[in-house]
């Protein structure tokens, strides 16, 4: 039974550690792209996942309600 548990815990842990070394690299590549694309790059092309963050920007002059 002791050998059962200790080998679900590795087999666990290696997963975990695996799923972490992914979620890394997959950040430091979206890093390292947003890094390469400079500053004055718009949001929606830096992040498209998040391209309904800003529903109420208005570019231009904006009159008071």
């Amino acid at each position: 039974m002791k050998k059962v548990v200790i080998t679900l815990t590795a087999i666990t842990v290696a997963g975990l550690a695996i799923y972490a070394f992914r979620r890394r690299m997959k950040y430091q590549a979206m890093r390292a792209r947003v890094a390469n694309e400079g500053y004055e790059t718009a949001h929606d092309i830096l992040y498209p996942r998040h391209s309904n963050i800003f529903k109420k920007l208005q570019y231009g002059p904006v009159l008071p309600d």
